[in-house]
């Protein structure tokens, strides 16, 4: 093994409103003392329940992914395990995300994206 991973890091407008978004998606902590990051306006963390580190990077005039667009690719996705996959579009709908692929009800999982536009997938589990 040559690395760890630490964190995935999403550049976005507000590092505020994405990681309350993702908190509430994951559970966690925003913003937990951590030597590893310093924050600030621009620098947001989540340290989630089960370990796993998010972070969050303000970008000057941020152009968020269009998918499927190749023009502006998704650049990375999320997959996100869910039990019931009906129930967990709509919870993270209300928390603002977006339906951006619903599938064709035999498929399972579903594609949005989160308020900063980044895709990720709900997969059943």
């Amino acid at each position: 093994m040559i690395a760890k991973l630490q964190c995935v890091v999403l550049d976005c407008a507000d590092v505020v409103e994405l990681s309350q978004f993702y908190r509430s998606l994951l559970g966690g902590v925003v913003n937990e003392p951590d030597p590893r990051w310093s924050l600030g306006d621009g620098w947001a963390t989540l340290h989630t329940d089960d370990g796993f580190v998010m972070c969050f990077q303000r970008v000057e005039d941020h152009q968020p992914p269009r998918w499927p667009d190749p023009a502006r690719p998704q650049q990375f996705h999320l997959d996100l395990g869910v039990n019931d996959l009906d129930q967990a579009q709509e919870d993270v709908l209300e928390l603002g995300a977006t339906l951006l692929d619903a599938g064709d009800g035999r498929r399972s999982w579903r594609i949005l994206a989160d308020p900063a536009g980044h895709p990720f997938c709900l997969v059943r589990d």
